[in-house]
C-alpha cells in the first residue's frame, strides 16, 4: 500500500542481501567500478554512438506518446527520453508537462487529476489533426509498446521512486531503461532494485572526478556541452560509466554533436536524432556505396514536398531530392504529388480546377503538425530558385511543359545534376528539346528493356520487384545508371543491402535513416578481413 492505493503486481520487490550490499559499497569505497551496465542493443551490431531522441521523435509526433516512441522504433533509434509523472491516484504517466489541454480548452494538472479523467484528454490534436485521439501512455503501456524495440532514458518528475523500481522490474525493462533523478533518488534506486537498474544524474566538474559517480552508484552521466571533454569522457570510461551528451546552449546543432563524437560520449540527446546519425555517418563514410533520394523531400520530419522538407534532406547529407509539379487551371506550377489538393493542405478539389492565387494561399504544412502551419505550396520557379546548385533533382514531371522543364533547368544551371522521370513519350521530348537533359523512364517488366534503352535514357526507374544483379549488370553494360524506389514492403535494410551488393546506383526512400544504416554496414563489411 502506497498513499493510499493498493497495486498489484506479479513480482515483490526484492531488497539487496547483505552480501550484495556491501559489494556495492566497496566499489564506492575504492572507486573501483562494476563492470559496464549490460543494457539491451535495440540496433545489431550496436553503433559506437547511441541517439536518445527527446520525447521520442517529438518533432513529428506528440511528444511522449505513443506515435513518437513507434516513429523512433520504425526509424531503428536506440533510445527514447520520456518524462514520468504521477497522476493524483498515483498512476505513472508519460508526459512532458506538468499539465495537459484537452481540445476544448479545458487544462488538467497531472499531479491534480485521476488518471480515469486524464486518460480521455485528447493531446493529439492539438499537435495535428491526423493525431486526433492520441491520449497520454501510461508507464506500463509504454514498457509494453518498447519491451525488445526501443530503450528509454526515464526522467522522473515528482515520481515515486519506490513505485518506478517495482513497475521497472515487474515489467522486465531493468536492461531497457536508465532512470534520471538527482543523486540521492539514484542511491535509491540502486539499493531498491539491488543495482538490477541503471541510475543517471547529471554532472558537473565542481562534483568532483569519475570517483563521485561511483560513489553515488551511477551507471551514466549526463554533461552540457561546455563541460564536454575526451579527458572527462575517458575518465568516466575507465570507471565503467557511460556519458550522454546534453544540449546547453550552444543548441541542437553540429557543432555541438561534433563536440561529443570528438570527445567520445557514448549517448548524445537530441531534438533531431535524424540528423545526428546522418552527421556522424557521413563523417566516418567519404565514398558512399550508393546514392540516396528522398521521396518528396524528407516528408518524413516535415510537410512533403514542401521548402521545410528539401531543407531536412540537405541537412541529411542526401545525394537527391524528388519532387512532383502540377498545374493550375490559369498555368501556374507548383510541388504537389497528389492530382487533389485534399490530403496535404487545406485545400480541396483537383488542382488543376484551382487558380494560382488559390493555391498560393494554401496552407501545405498544417495537416503535418502546427508547427509548420502557414508553410505555403512552393511554386516552381521558387523551388528552383531556392534549391538550384545545392542538392540534385529527382524531378517527376506529371504536369508540367517539356520546353519549360527544358528551359528552367538550362537557366538554372541544373541540366548536368538533374533526372527527369516521366513516360518514354515525354522523355523522347526533352531529348529532341535538348540531348544534354537527363531523362529517366520507368522500367516495369525485365522485357521493356531493350525498348527503353532505346532512348538512351541516363537511367531507369526499375521497378523494385524485378531488381536482380543480371538485370543491374544489364543495364550497366548499356551505359544506363539503375535507380529504384524502395517504398513500402521493400523499405527493409536487408532489401537495401542486396541492391548495394547487386550495384544498384540510386534507391529513393522515406526512410533514409534505414538507408543510412544499411551503408553503415555495407561499409563496416568491406573493412572486415575475409575469413
Amino acid at each position: 500500500m502506497i498513499r493510499g492505493m493498493t497495486f498489484r503486481t506479479t513480482r515483490r520487490l526484492r531488497l539487496p542481501i547483505i552480501g550484495e550490499w556491501l559489494s556495492l559499497g566497496l566499489a564506492a569505497a575504492t572507486g573501483v567500478a562494476a563492470s559496464a551496465f549490460p543494457f539491451f542493443e535495440p540496433v545489431q551490431p550496436p553503433r559506437a554512438l547511441q541517439v536518445v531522441a527527446c520525447g521520442g521523435a517529438a518533432r513529428s509526433a506528440p511528444s511522449n506518446t505513443q506515435p513518437a516512441l513507434e516513429h523512433c522504433i520504425e526509424d531503428q533509434l536506440e533510445w527514447g527520453a520520456v518524462v514520468v509523472r504521477r497522476t493524483r491516484d498515483g498512476r505513472h504517466v508519460l508526459a512532458p508537462s506538468a499539465s495537459v489541454t484537452d481540445t476544448n480548452g479545458a487544462t488538467f494538472k497531472i499531479n491534480k487529476t485521476d488518471w480515469t479523467t486524464l486518460r480521455r484528454v485528447d493531446v493529439g490534436a492539438t499537435f495535428a489533426e491526423r493525431f486526433r485521439g492520441t491520449t497520454l501512455l501510461a508507464l506500463e503501456d509504454g514498457f509494453a509498446l518498447c519491451r525488445g524495440r526501443l530503450n528509454l532514458l526515464l526522467e522522473g518528475r515528482a515520481a515515486d521512486v519506490a513505485q518506478l523500481v517495482r513497475e521497472i522490474l515487474d515489467a522486465h525493462m531493468e536492461a531497457q531503461v536508465v532512470v534520471c533523478l538527482n543523486a540521492k533518488e539514484c542511491r535509491q534506486v540502486r539499493w531498491l532494485s539491488g543495482g538490477k537498474i541503471a541510475t543517471m544524474t547529471q554532472w558537473q566538474p565542481a562534483l568532483g572526478g569519475a570517483d563521485w559517480a561511483v560513489k553515488n552508484g551511477l551507471t551514466a552521466v549526463a554533461i552540457a556541452a561546455p563541460d564536454l571533454t575526451p579527458e572527462n569522457v575517458a575518465a568516466f570510461h575507465r570507471a565503467g560509466i557511460k556519458v550522454q551528451a546534453m544540449m546547453a546552449d550552444s543548441g541542437d546543432q553540429p557543432d555541438f554533436w561534433e563536440r561529443a563524437m570528438v570527445a567520445g560520449v557514448d549517448w548524445l540527446q537530441t531534438d533531431v536524432p535524424e540528423e545526428v546519425l546522418a552527421h556522424a555517418l557521413w563523417r566516418r563514410i567519404t565514398q558512399r556505396p550508393v546514392q540516396i533520394s528522398l521521396h518528396r523531400g524528407a516528408g518524413r520530419y516535415a510537410p512533403e514536398n514542401t521548402m521545410p522538407a528539401f531543407e531536412k534532406a540537405i541537412r541529411l547529407g542526401v545525394d537527391y531530392v524528388e519532387f512532383d509539379v502540377r498545374a493550375t487551371r490559369d498555368g501556374g506550377h507548383f510541388l504537389l504529388h497528389d492530382a487533389r489538393l485534399n490530403r496535404t493542405t487545406d485545400g480541396v478539389g483537383p488542382i488543376s480546377e484551382a487558380s494560382t492565387a488559390t493555391v498560393q494561399a494554401l496552407d501545405a504544412g498544417v495537416k503535418f503538425s502546427r508547427a509548420f502551419a502557414q508553410t505555403p505550396v512552393p511554386g516552381f520557379e521558387q523551388f528552383m530558385a531556392a534549391f538550384a546548385g545545392r542538392v540534385n533533382f529527382y524531378f517527376d514531371a506529371k504536369q508540367i511543359p517539356a520546353d519549360l522543364v527544358a528551359s528552367s533547368l538550362k537557366a538554372q544551371g541544373m541540366i548536368e545534376r538533374t533526372v527527369i522521370y516521366q513516360s518514354p513519350q515525354f522523355i523522347a521530348q526533352l531529348q529532341a528539346l535538348n540531348p544534354a537533359l537527363r531523362g529517366l523512364p520507368p522500367l516495369r517488366q525485365v522485357e521493356q528493356l531493350e525498348a527503353v534503352a532505346r532512348l538512351k535514357p541516363y537511367a531507369v526507374d526499375v521497378d523494385w520487384k524485378i531488381l536482380s544483379p543480371e538485370l543491374i549488370a544489364r543495364c550497366h553494360a548499356l551505359g544506363i545508371k539503375v535507380f529504384s524506389d524502395a517504398l513500402g514492403e521493400f523499405e527493409r535494410v536487408e532489401e537495401y543491402l542486396r541492391a548495394m551488393e547487386w550495384g544498384i546506383d540510386l534507391i529513393q526512400t522515406d526512410y533514409p535513416l534505414r538507408v543510412m544504416r544499411a551503408i553503415e554496414l555495407w561499409s563496416e563489411r568491406q573493412t572486415q578481413p575475409e575469413k
